[in-house]
């Protein structure tokens, strides 16, 4: 079957879930059923590298600058549609896909002027509610042929806030490499400074921005009196340095790394406090990783953690709830490690790649027959 030529659209500055996931579908043609380019307008170099590392094909628009007047030119300006859709007609694309809030108009214009159909991922669901997006978001929506929720609950909100949307909507998890994401000691990842051994460690792996509330997991560690390991960067991260000091947490912050695989293996459990986590990758790489994991209740998070079978759901979004999690899980080793090997296996089950590829091959097939 003739595999189907797919353009992502990439609008944006971090390297987060969505990248890592369009870097997952992209080099795998086979499972996907699709040939993958990204066409990329970002401010940071450094993810138009972590493309090229994978071997993609990018069509870099060159260093773009990320604030509101420059998403509404960007957005509604003719150069940068204009530009887009010459690409997508040289390239013969038949799908043309976009991912976060700044690809949605620029995508969604350059698929119609090219005559190309399109499909978007909605990885969140803020944009619909954020009044500085949602009319972006909305006008975009309705003239998008069909989209992918990453999880039960998106689709939910999706029913309530968009019905129309919720309509077109199929439900594909994102999903990992559980071959990649298997668990390892440190000195196996090739760390070139181990951090086992020591005290209790917990770790956070995301992005350093508000809606993932790190600051409960630096005042959580403090008040368990445990070490905790901050993975990623973003605008917070002085904030968040400063109130670790502050609180006197035994905080480590590490930064954005391009292997997070042995961080995670240094911990003996991972956090999420997200507010609505809509699934949560990292959460699935930890578990994959045999790494319990200590999460907030909302989102989608109850589809990938089963509570007390491979990780802890904690209802009460405080950093004290968190810390009496902790202190539990402290002293009881034995219920770690099991919940560490019941994650692993709900990984392989349900949480692959594979199945994700197999969702996304559906999805580029159906729309571009549509």
């Amino acid at each position: 079957m003739k595999r189907v030529r797919v353009m992502h659209v990439v609008a944006g500055g971090d390297i987060g879930g969505a990248e890592r996931l369009l870097a997952d579908l992209a080099t795998r043609p086979e499972k996907t059923g699709a040939d993958h380019q990204v066409a990329l307008f970002t401010p940071n170099r450094a993810l138009a590298a972590y493309f090229a590392r994978a071997g993609i094909r990018v069509h870099d628009r060159g260093t773009a600058r990320e604030n509101p007047v420059a998403y509404l030119y960007r957005a509604l300006g003719p150069m940068d549609v204009r530009w887009l859709a010459a690409r997508i007609a040289e390239q013969r694309i038949d799908v043309v896909h976009t991912h976060t809030f700044g690809s949605h108009v620029l995508g969604t214009r350059a698929a119609r002027r090219s005559g190309r159909p399109q499909l978007r991922t909605e990885h969140h669901v803020m944009h619909y509610f954020d009044p500085s997006c949602s009319p972006f978001t909305r006008w975009a929506a309705a003239r998008t042929d069909a989209f992918v929720a990453v999880s039960e609950y998106v689709r939910r909100v999706l029913a309530s806030t968009a019905p129309t949307v919720a309509a077109r909507t199929t439900v594909v998890r994102n999903g990992i490499d559980t071959d990649y994401w298997r668990p390892q000691d440190e000195a196996a990842l090739g760390a070139s400074q181990p951090l086992r051994a020591g005290r209790f460690r917990v770790g956070v792996v995301c992005r350093l921005i508000a809606w993932k509330r790190v600051h409960l997991a630096v005042e959580a560690a403090a008040l368990a009196n445990t070490d905790l390991l901050v993975v990623g960067d973003g605008a917070l991260r002085p904030r968040l340095e400063a109130l670790a000091k502050e609180r006197g947490a035994s905080a480590r912050f590490v930064g954005h790394q391009s292997d997070p695989r042995p961080f995670i293996a240094a911990c003996d459990a991972i956090l999420s406090t997200a507010d609505n986590e809509p699934l949560g990758l990292s959460v699935l790489e930890s578990l994959s990783m045999e790494k319990p994991v200590i999460a907030l209740s909302g989102g989608g998070i109850s589809e990938i953690i089963q509570h007390e079978h491979t990780g802890v759901i904690v209802p009460e979004p405080t950093a004290m709830a968190l810390a009496a999690v902790i202190r539990r899980l402290q002293s009881d080793r034995f219920t770690l490690r099991e919940m560490g090997e019941n994650g692993r296996r709900f990984a392989i089950e349900h949480g692959t790649i594979d199945h994700t590829c197999a969702g996304y091959a559906a999805a580029y097939r159906a729309v571009s027959r549509a």
